[in-house]
């Protein structure tokens, strides 16, 4: 009886190690994956709610809260219709103005499948598109606003991933730069060839359709140049098609 050894759970040896760690990351894997389940909804709504916040700037419509933003983007935003660069209308908004276009992306906009929201603002019809490109650092995206002539910027919102602040992030971060977008022309006389741009300096003969880059960002700016330029371009068919 006194030489008997005890038998149990030997908690010096490496099975013992090996289960109690593989319990342990299975068990906080079912609980991380059981808050982004809880979270999902809520998380997807956040970022709807953003985009309707971007939408809403390029209309000079800004600094709403939450609630009244939601508000806002459903009066004002009639439909979310997606369109292709040979200016045909892909899919017509039937349902309410967030099924179609508002829910594209950036890898949508490389393929070919382009959104447009038709909004009314005081009585008047603008055209919102998404335009997408390359910052110094991260990606940089934006929407233009424009008057029912299609050929006039109404206003302009962008944004970016992961600018300089101070330099490159002014390019979401200083209205008054956006700000400057408002009325300038997408085209220069006698051309359907986008000349909208952002330049290190604004020669009088252009001041129509340029605007002066941010000062000691210029990589950034002529990332929002080429982002305009090229996002422009693929709806200048659909753009002549509506007003006719």
């Amino acid at each position: 009886m006194g030489n008997e050894t005890k038998k149990g759970l030997n908690t010096n040896s490496n099975l013992y190690t090996i289960v109690y760690s593989a319990i342990l990351v299975i068990i906080v894997a079912f609980l991380l994956a059981f808050v982004f389940q809880a979270l999902k909804d809520r998380q997807q709504a956040n970022v709807a709610l953003d985009k309707k916040k971007q939408i809403l700037n390029s209309l000079n419509i800004r600094d709403l809260d939450d609630e009244a933003a939601a508000a806002k983007y459903k009066e004002v935003v009639l439909s979310d219709d997606i369109v292709n660069p040979q200016g045909e209308l892909q899919q017509k908004d039937t349902k309410d103005n967030e099924s179609f276009g508002f829910k594209l992306n950036s890898a949508n906009y490389k393929n070919g499948e382009l959104a447009i929201f038709t909004c009314k603002v005081d009585g008047a019809t603008k055209y919102v598109i998404p335009v997408y490109g390359a910052g110094l650092w991260s990606p940089i995206s934006g929407y233009i606003a424009l008057n029912d002539d299609c050929e006039t910027v109404f206003g302009a919102y962008f944004d970016h991933e992961g600018e300089t602040a101070g330099l490159g992030a002014e390019i979401k971060d200083d209205r008054s730069w956006q700000e400057k977008f408002k009325d300038k022309k997408l085209f220069a006389p006698e051309s359907d060839k986008v000349a909208l741009s952002v330049e290190k300096k604004v020669e009088k003969e252009n001041a129509a359709y340029q605007v002066e880059a941010v000062t000691g960002a210029t990589l950034t700016s002529n990332g929002v140049r080429d982002m305009l330029q090229e996002g422009i371009a693929k709806y200048v068919e659909y753009f002549k098609k509506i007003k006719k």
